[in-house]
């Protein structure tokens, strides 16, 4: 591109690569743009909208899926300082994966320290009383040192 040239319209590039190369020969949907009438954007994914067993059952592996991935494995944690609640997965002896609600993460007095003094709790990696809870539940036997929950990728 020389200097001056405005850089093509992805849209229009889009419709004349289709122009050029034909549409593909698969299940995939045409998606209609919010902003724009036409249709600008194809689907990854069929939705088997003319196959409603199928759609069921691809919308119940997706849903088992997201299960698995966001909780399985998890086991809750209590802050024994504070009482903050929180999911908690070990990965391994360097790695725990811990979700944080909204609402512990508003209880916990390590994070309200720090943004009271004008911090961001968002930038500290851990609260260290939570992690000697989460010793201290391994320990106890409430929480596995290393997850026997399968990986989301296996399956």
């Amino acid at each position: 591109m020389s200097p001056g040239e405005s850089s093509p319209d992805p849209a229009a590039l889009a419709r004349s690569m289709l122009l050029l190369h034909g549409a593909h020969d698969d299940d995939h949907r045409p998606v209609a743009d919010d902003n724009d009438n036409d249709i600008s954007a194809w689907s990854k994914a069929p939705d088997f909208a003319d196959d409603p067993a199928r759609a069921a059952a691809v919308h119940e592996a997706t849903r088992r899926d997201r299960e698995r991935y966001l909780s399985a494995g998890l086991g809750d944690v209590d802050c024994r300082f504070c009482h903050a609640s929180v999911r908690v997965k070990k990965l391994g002896a360097p790695h725990t994966a811990v979700q944080w609600s909204t609402e512990s993460q508003q209880r916990c007095a390590y994070f309200s320290e720090i943004r009271a003094s004008g911090g961001s709790s968002a930038r500290v990696p851990s609260c260290p009383k939570l992690s000697d809870s989460i010793a201290h539940a391994i320990a106890e036997g409430c929480l596995e040192e290393y997850s026997s929950a399968p990986s989301p990728g296996d399956g």
